[in-house]
């Protein structure tokens, strides 16, 4: 009776050790990830895959990592985008795991929508209607589940926001006959202030917000959120970029 007890002391222990190593790659990973050094977050992320592979926690971070990734491969030759288009393909199939493993999380629907809307821009937006109204679906759905904090609710509007601005560029009798008819730059607008109250002093919230609003002619409120865009600290690896470009747009409006 004592080695049973002994045995199971010993088995506790370890999978308490166990746990405890997989939440400090997980808090590592997200170190790195915050530093923009995304190879060596995924490559702490996989450590931690490796410990607990259906852990959704890991999954949608791996999926971050290689859509982060992807962003910032280069792109000019066909061998560069055969490897850019692998490497969402790859945050999809993460995402995709992510959602088998935890379809109640509003995250693992973000970050499906986020690796199919990668796909969709990388493909072109009008060649693959289906995946356009999968990222609709599953940001509602994350909407609509409603958790994961304001962080992720407000990724979810702000991703939302971005596909119904983008889709909307199209003449919207050429996109109904795709079936994507429902895009609306006003919904546009809409879900990126929601995005900003949830989550304030985001720069690309601000910008992308800010060119809806240029689409509209509403250039004051423009003004305004790029203004908000240049005061609003650095908290994305491409938020400098978009600083610029809340400069340039800023100098286009000015006079309207």
């Amino acid at each position: 009776m004592k080695k049973i007890i002994f045995y199971f002391i010993i088995l506790i222990f370890r999978i308490l050790t166990h746990a405890q190593t997989f939440e400090q790659l997980l808090k590592e990973g997200d170190s790195f990830y915050e530093k923009f050094n995304n190879e060596k977050a995924l490559e702490i992320y996989k450590k931690a895959e490796s410990l607990q592979p259906n852990n959704y926690e890991v999954l949608w971070r791996i999926s971050r990592a290689y859509v982060d990734i992807g962003e910032h491969l280069p792109s000019n030759t066909t061998q560069q985008k055969e490897l850019q288009l692998s490497t969402y393909q790859k945050a999809l199939e993460y995402a995709e795991k992510s959602v088998k493993v935890a379809p109640d999380k509003s995250v693992t629907y973000v970050r499906r929508a986020i690796a199919n809307g990668r796909i969709a821009l990388f493909k072109g937006v009008f060649s693959v209607a289906g995946i356009v109204n999968s990222v609709k679906v599953d940001l509602e759905k994350a909407i609509q589940l409603n958790n994961g904090g304001n962080d992720v609710q407000a990724v979810a509007h702000y991703v939302l926001a971005r596909t119904h601005a983008k889709t909307s560029e199209k003449w919207k009798p050429a996109r109904s006959v795709l079936g994507l008819g429902w895009a609306d730059n006003q919904v546009a607008i809409r879900e990126y202030k929601k995005a900003i109250e949830l989550k304030p002093n985001y720069v690309m919230f601000y910008v992308d917000y800010a060119i809806s609003l240029i689409r509209e002619n509403d250039y004051n409120t423009a003004k305004l959120m790029l203004q908000k865009a240049l005061d609003s600290p650095i908290e994305d690896e491409d938020d400098n970029l978009r600083k610029e470009e809340a400069k340039r747009l800023l100098k286009e409006i000015e006079g309207k």
